[in-house]
């Protein structure tokens, strides 16, 4: 575009030379070139270039009329940014040092290296509403010029990823900006007129998100939205689009606020169903934002359908490829994964690997989350091959678009040691899980609620092994962790103390044991009231200490109490009822009080039976114990009926040359020995020790006569590692 293509700017600015309008004229040509550049895929550097020539014509327009740089007949400048004064690009284009005072240098706050969160440019969240490059198409004057080419130059630094400066230029952008709007009172321009301080507001409120800086966001944002109602009314595009930025802030903050996201969305969708229609692509990203929220909530029915109507309009809108129809693919698909409707959320999966594999390539980021997103399905399901094949693969990719050191690298290496903790593989979990505590800790907070998990994973992989002091080690630093980051009093506090506190229990010290529980004790109830299911836990596991030191009479208290909330909680057929009841009988039998004992081993058996089947290991315990109390008792026909009910079970469970059924032939035969039964003894004998010794153990394994032949006591069944 020549200069003599331009309109003439002397009505507008009646007291410019000459020589400032043809350089005025020069630096609108300069963006104007810029512009379709960057439009049409060209290189930023290149665009930068012409972007410094249209700063340097601006800057000569002083030297051709120093008595007048604006239309108001004032001799004010614009402040603009050191680092703008010189270019990647051609040095004969770079911008000579201007007579100008420099923009103040910012100082951004260090961005958290937890920082991981759905911002990704490629999808739509729709907080790119002003993230187009200007061209200059009327007649404007020399503030607006200058704002203009500050405002391109800040999108030439968002596409290279400098924030910094482009920062710097919107916030010079801005101040030329009011400049005008002193002048002509205009908020925001029409097409080709140039920069508007709603367009420059979003952008830097846009860089503030990007980096996690949730309230400078929310300041401008809400200024933003300030001037453009003051300007336009309520029911305005530009109000619709603030709304929803401002919502996707709320969304986004470390302690998302969902219900004013959703009465921000709420209003946002309003306002662009009346002002757009139904059909409309922007229609469709608030409701996907809406959609986001319900899932958040765990309203996965809400969240699915905004989810549909959303996929809906953008597969007719953008077509089926558009990366925008893969972002809520894939966030339907995880609402199906969440409930539990597997092959639902597969085919969505594979969807959005299908469209992002082709429109971003193999190695890419998302690719990589989503081809871990397969491989949880399969793990679900107990495919492991397959799983851990995805797995892999998912790692591969994601060290080859991210790098080595990065949460999703850390993530994906957990779900690896999960899949091998539960095939029992300790050593290749022990392995994945610290690879990714190192990751973590090299990009993480040092106190992200990530390490600890990450702790406790090798901590219980430590206690399967009874590496009781190295499980200690990992459960104490992560305690520390809670300490700093939740306080004393938090009941995630309390569960890494319950661990703690257990594992104190199984090496012997009881006392320490029973200080730790005591204290988890108090912060359970301080959470809660009484009647808590984490309280009665933790009452029944103090009884079980109270028992080992010989306190029978309170550790009945506890139990009773135990049993007392779980019944009123959980009603009478459930295995945590079933798990106390058998730790009351426990106690009797132990005190002698056969009768009472008897009538608890009883109610556990019912119990178990109706909550976990009739051949579940916990009934061949009881049974068992039944048994020694009749044996005890001298009934030894009832004892032996119920011996042979459990070795049955424990044949169908284990089979036949398990060494559980040598030791519960073994007490077999002790029945038949007191009956006189030489017969019967000398078979279940034989049996015994044929397994034991085909089991590489020794004769001395084999025990004839005694009644207490087991350590009464019963725990909850241990979790497996956190994922």
């Amino acid at each position: 575009m020549s200069s003599s293509h331009l309109p003439s700017i002397a009505g507008a600015m009646p007291s410019v030379t000459d020589e400032a309008s043809i350089k005025l004229s020069e630096s609108v040509r300069w963006n104007n070139t810029a512009v379709r550049a960057m439009e049409s895929g060209g290189s930023v550097d290149e665009s930068m270039s012409c972007l410094h020539n249209a700063l340097a014509a601006s800057a000569d327009i002083e030297a051709a009329a120093p008595f007048s740089c604006s239309p108001l007949g004032t001799t004010t400048s614009v402040a603009f940014p050191q680092q703008l004064n010189s270019s990647a690009a051609d040095p004969k284009s770079c911008t000579p040092d201007f007579d100008m005072k420099e923009c103040p240098a910012i100082s951004l706050p260090s961005v958290s290296p937890s920082l991981y969160i759905y911002q990704r440019d490629a999808y739509d969240e729709g907080m790119h509403t002003f993230a187009t490059p200007l061209m200059i198409c009327h007649l404007l004057d020399y503030h607006r010029v200058v704002a203009t080419i500050l405002y391109n130059i800040g999108q030439v630094y968002i596409r290279r990823n400098e924030d910094k400066e482009a920062l710097s230029a919107f916030q010079c952008a801005l101040s030329a900006t009011k400049l005008c709007f002193e002048h002509d009172g205009k908020i925001e321009t029409t097409d080709g007129g140039g920069a508007s301080i709603i367009g420059i507001y979003h952008n830097v409120g846009h860089i503030h998100y990007r980096a996690g800086r949730y309230e400078e966001a929310l300041n401008v944002y809400s200024e933003a939205l300030r001037l453009t109602r003051a300007a336009f009314g309520f029911y305005h595009l530009d109000v619709a689009s603030t709304l929803n930025c401002i919502g996707v802030l709320y969304f986004h903050k470390p302690n998302s606020q969902c219900d004013k996201a959703m009465d921000l969305y709420m209003q946002s969708l309003d306002i662009r169903r009346a002002i757009l229609g139904s059909e409309h692509k922007d229609v469709a990203t608030t409701l996907n934002n809406i959609g986001r929220v319900h899932y958040m909530k765990g309203q996965y029915d809400a969240a699915m359908s905004m989810y549909c109507e959303s996929l809906r309009i953008r597969r007719s809108v953008l077509g089926p490829d558009a990366l925008d129809v893969a972002a809520t693919t894939y966030n339907a698909g995880q609402t199906h994964h969440q409930i539990g409707e597997l092959d639902h959320a597969m085919r969505l999966y594979k969807e959005f690997l299908r469209i992002a594999s082709t429109q971003l390539g193999k190695e890419h980021r998302d690719v990589a989350i989503i081809t871990k997103c397969i491989a949880q399905i399969y793990h679900e399901r107990d495919e492991y091959d397959k799983a851990t094949e995805l797995y892999r693969e998912a790692l591969r990719s994601g060290k080859a678009s991210l790098g080595t050191e990065h949460p999703e690298i850390a993530s994906t290496l957990n779900k690896i040691g999960n899949l091998y903790y539960e095939l029992g593989d300790f050593d290749s979990a022990l392995q994945a899980y610290k690879e990714g505590l190192e990751v973590e800790r090299a990009v993480l907070d040092s106190n992200h609620p990530n390490i600890v998990v990450t702790l406790t994973n090798i901590a219980q992989i430590y206690k399967n092994r009874q590496d009781y002091q190295a499980a200690l080690g990992m459960y104490y630093e992560a305690l520390g962790i809670q300490r700093r980051s939740l306080g004393n009093s938090h009941t995630n506090v309390a569960t890494t103390l319950s661990s703690i506190g257990l594992i104190t229990y199984q090496m012997g010290n009881f006392s320490r044991s029973f200080e730790v529980y005591q204290e988890v004790l108090r912060i359970r109830r301080d959470a809660s009231d009484d009647d808590d299911l984490d309280v009665a836990s933790t009452l029944n596991s103090i009884g079980l200490l109270l028992f080992k030191q010989g306190l029978h009479k309170l550790a009945l208290a506890s139990f009773m109490e135990s049993l007392r909330i779980r019944h009123k909680l959980l009603g009478h057929e459930h295995r945590d009822v079933a798990i106390v009841l058998y730790n009351i009988a426990t106690i009797h039998l132990e005190t002698g009080n056969e009768g009472e004992a008897m009538k608890f081993y009883e109610e556990t058996l019912e119990v178990e039976r109706a909550a976990l089947g009739p051949t579940h290991e916990d009934v061949v315990l009881t049974l068992q114990h039944i048994g020694q109390v009749h044996q005890q008792r001298g009934d030894l026909n009832q004892a032996l009926e119920y011996f042979l009910e459990a070795l049955a079970i424990e044949r169908e469970l284990m089979g036949s040359n398990s060494i559980r059924v040598a030791r519960t032939l073994n007490h077999i035969g002790n029945v038949y020995l007191q009956r006189g039964d030489v017969e019967n003894l000398m078979a279940s004998y034989s049996e015994a020790l044929r397994i034991y010794r085909d089991a590489g153990r020794n004769d001395s394994d084999l025990v004839i006569a005694g009644y207490n032949f087991y350590c009464l006591s019963k725990l909850h069944p241990e979790c497996a590692a956190a994922a």
